[in-house]
């Protein structure tokens, strides 16, 4: 009876320090409900999300202008109306030019589509064992539905934002005031969260501490990166007279949003463009290739390592699945914070109660209860509060 009642206790205690102890399920809590939120009412509360991680990024500059012994509320003003500079040149000169100038590359993609079917159809000519001219009619025959499928998809996502467009008025409106709101009364929207918050959240502290310091850095770290891409590629197209300067500058700035994939991506547009403007014997076509590679090195060599070398160690194929589970969940935003969210499940991963941890603590109850020196009830008393 007395083993019964051991090997009861001890069973006991393993599934209450497997199963969450109060601050875990605190964290679990939290966790969850953010979720919930952010998956039901995403749509919905949008701009609040929205202005709220902005708030969270410029909240590093204000500290860093308060570091300079200027008072708090100056240091809002200040960094609030560089955003709203920098939002309105994003608005009123930038867009602009892109919409310009992809209205243009929409304009003469029939022409370079031509152009590369006649290309193609001179495989069979130079390569008749590999591939035959009725195989290859096909291929591009379906390679044209595609083309047309997709732009039909843009032609209704264009049609689709016009009609939207009252609704980006509105967040246009709502989220620059909901950002100053969030950054100039941070301390008072804190202490009314915090009172529904768990009480015993020491663990969910320690993970937010963590994850705060890793994704603050690496989501400022990644805007630096994406200015600076952006900047020097549009400068360096246009020395070299490159077509849609500015278009292909934005790609190569949003590139560094998806790790591995983004370079791989943004460099068919760009040799694409200058292919099709020069062909592959200018000197101008040489130009290109050797400033993309050049921009493509320095970005990967001195750019990531100085910027980023504060950010959490993640595998490649952790980030990859990072990117493809968060960007289905939630589309752009998902894709740009993929590596933020891998680095809260790897906290939380790290901060949970580990098996040899609940080994240990077997091992000691046992122990324990053998020799009579303390019941397994002080035991789990203290288990719990550390």
């Amino acid at each position: 009876m007395q083993s019964e009642s051991t090997f009861s206790q001890i069973f006991t205690n393993l599934v209450k320090r497997f199963l969450p102890n109060s601050q875990a399920v605190a964290l679990a809590l939290i966790l969850l409900f953010g979720f919930l939120i952010v998956f039901y009412l995403g749509n919905i509360l949008m701009p609040v999300l929205v202005a709220i991680v902005i708030a969270y990024l410029l909240e590093g500059l204000i500290a860093k202008v308060e570091l300079l012994k200027i008072p708090r509320i100056i240091a809002v003003f200040l960094v609030f109306f560089t955003f709203m500079a920098a939002l309105a040149f994003l608005l009123f000169v930038l867009m602009p030019m892109l919409y310009e100038q992809t209205l243009q590359l929409v304009q003469h993609t029939p022409a370079m589509i031509k152009a590369m079917q006649k290309e193609i159809m001179r495989l069979p000519e130079m390569y008749p064992q590999l591939i035959s001219e009725d195989k290859l009619k096909t291929i591009v025959f379906s390679a044209q539905q595609e083309i047309l499928k997709y732009t039909q998809e843009l032609l209704s996502f264009s049609a689709a934002s016009v009609i939207s467009m009252v609704t980006a008025m509105v967040y246009l409106v709502l989220v620059p005031m909901l950002v100053f709101f969030f950054i100039k009364d941070k301390q008072d929207i804190i202490v009314w969260a915090t009172q529904f918050l768990p009480k015993d959240r020491h663990l969910s502290m320690r993970v937010w501490q963590e994850v705060d310091m890793q994704i603050g850095n690496y989501v400022r770290g990644k805007f630096v990166e994406i200015v600076i891409l952006w900047v020097v590629s549009y400068v360096t197209f246009s020395l070299l007279g490159l077509n849609y300067a500015m278009l292909l500058a934005v790609f190569m700035g949003l590139q560094a949003i998806i790790p591995y994939v983004g370079a791989t991506l943004v460099t068919f547009p760009v040799i694409g463009v200058a292919y099709f403007q020069w062909g592959v014997n200018a000197d101008e076509f040489l130009y290109i290739v050797i400033a993309y590679t050049i921009i493509q090195i320095i970005d990967g060599v001195a750019l990531v390592p100085l910027l980023f070398s504060e950010a959490v160690n993640l595998h490649p194929i952790a980030i990859i699945v990072a990117i493809l589970f968060f960007g289905g969940l939630w589309g752009f935003w998902g894709v740009f914070f993929a590596i933020p969210l891998a680095t809260l499940v790897k906290a939380v991963v790290t901060a949970w109660p580990k098996n040899n941890e609940i080994s240990q603590d077997t091992e000691l109850i046992s122990d324990l209860s053998k020799s009579g020196n303390v019941s397994i009830s002080e035991v789990l008393h203290k288990n719990q509060i550390q």
